[in-house]
């Protein structure tokens, strides 16, 4: 017991959607109704429970056990809606559960939405000292922490300026910066890495990093995946309100990138998309296949990994000597690669009725992580376009967890193999 910091047994939280027919004024009559039976410690009417009973109800976590140890540095991954915000508004005690609970071994200090525990009407002064009373801090401790968090949030300037002229990036500063400084045994943060620059990135997880140092336990949400995998040493995956994986941040970072791409690089059928060109032929589908290096289909591709897109051709009339390319462009439109197999010396040559399949391989692809769009030609250079599809889908490039060493993604496309050498000369 003396090492755990967070305990959660069979934890499950339900809410009730989808009220159907009933007026708003009717619910407020019954809820006004329910408020005075149970002030005066009188039975509820089945009038007023009926409604309730017959709502729909979602359970947001579902028989959720875990325990966390005093110093883990644990992230909490999963789709939207996977339960994850729900769970750390449990932890702390912002919501209840409707099964199971939760154990709190220490003080706990939470930033989970932007905008609790502060008024826009407050100066960022009043709000400090607000906020802090409300996480526990007294008055003469909020006062000997005061310069360090005005000075972490960098708002010295507007200090005494409501916040509700601030940017969203200044509030965020200001609302983990209070967080941050409460001291706590416990630091829940959901998405803080969000909102901000990278400058602001890097002092939230520096704050971090000396908070796991310091022994404190730090629990975790973002769809960062660098950020999950240079900071923690365990992640928790969510599915449905429900816990499918609990292990190292690289393993369960790894089965989630697996999870979102299982369906995306099957076969696509091309014959609604929007071609240009003569018509003489047609693409008709196209397979978008990650590859390791050594040439093994993965459900993800990463950075540095290879890429087999494959794509079906049929001939309407006779093509001779034609060309086949594939582009690769940015979201913005971009165009940053570019294979033919006029380049490999190769053409096509087809008559009326006959398919063909044409494979490229691209080796070692060190586009950025993100998603990128990929377009089709075919036609002779100069001469004409027999057919054509500027986008025909995306696909996204992942970051590999088991080579990841830094927590930002920086602007750009590219990226490169490198070797460094570094000789530090003796002191003379």
């Amino acid at each position: 017991m003396g090492d755990i910091a967070v305990r959660v047994d069979k934890l499950s939280k339900r809410y009730s959607i989808g009220r159907g027919d009933t007026p708003l004024q009717v619910r407020a009559i019954h809820a006004l109704g329910r408020m005075k039976r149970k002030l005066l410690s009188q039975p509820i009417p089945d009038i007023y429970t009926r409604s309730s009973r017959d709502a729909s109800q979602i359970w947001a976590l579902r028989d959720v056990c875990f325990e966390l140890k005093k110093g883990d540095a644990v992230g909490i991954i999963g789709r939207n809606g996977a339960g994850k915000s729900t769970l750390l508004k449990i932890l702390a005690r912002i919501t209840k559960p409707t099964e199971g609970y939760a154990e709190i071994h220490g003080r706990l200090g939470a930033l989970l939405e932007v905008g609790t525990g502060f008024h826009p009407e407050l100066t960022g002064r009043e709000n400090i000292f607000m906020n802090a009373a409300i996480l526990g801090l007294t008055k003469a401790e909020t006062k000997r922490r005061f310069d360090d968090i005005v000075a972490f949030a960098d708002v010295e300037k507007f200090i005494d300026t409501p916040i509700k002229h601030y940017s969203t990036g200044m509030f965020m500063r200001l609302a983990f910066s209070v967080s941050a400084h409460l001291d706590p045994d416990i630091l829940v943060l959901d998405e803080v890495l969000a909102v901000g620059d990278a400058s602001f990135q890097k002092k939230c997880l520096g704050q971090m990093e000396g908070a796991k140092r310091e022994g404190r336990t730090v629990i975790f949400v973002s769809h960062s995946i660098p950020s999950v995998v240079a900071f923690c040493n365990r992640a928790m995956l969510f599915e449905e309100g429900k816990l499918v994986m609990d292990g190292t941040a690289v393993e369960v970072t790894e089965a989630y990138q697996a999870g979102l791409y299982s369906d995306a690089m099957n076969s696509e059928d091309l014959n609604d998309k929007a071609h240009y060109g003569n018509g003489k032929a047609r693409f008709t589908s196209l397979s978008v296949i990650p590859l390791d290096t050594e040439g093994n289909e993965q459900p993800v591709l990463r950075v540095g990994h290879d890429l087999q897109v494959e794509v079906m051709i049929v001939a309407r009339e006779e093509i001779m000597e034609a060309n086949v390319a594939i582009i690769i462009y940015t979201q913005a439109g971009h165009r940053v690669v570019d294979a033919n197999i006029a380049l490999a010396d190769e053409c096509l040559t087809l008559d009326p009725g006959q398919k063909a399949k044409v494979t490229f391989r691209l080796r070692n692809v060190l586009l950025k992580p993100d998603t990128y769009l990929l377009g089709l030609w075919m036609g002779r250079r100069n001469v004409d376009d027999i057919d054509g599809i500027t986008y025909a889908r995306p696909f996204t490039v992942e970051i590999d967890p088991s080579e990841t060493k830094h927590f930002q993604i920086f602007p750009g496309v590219y990226q490169c193999r490198y070797t460094c050498a570094t000789e530090v000369a003796p002191l003379t």
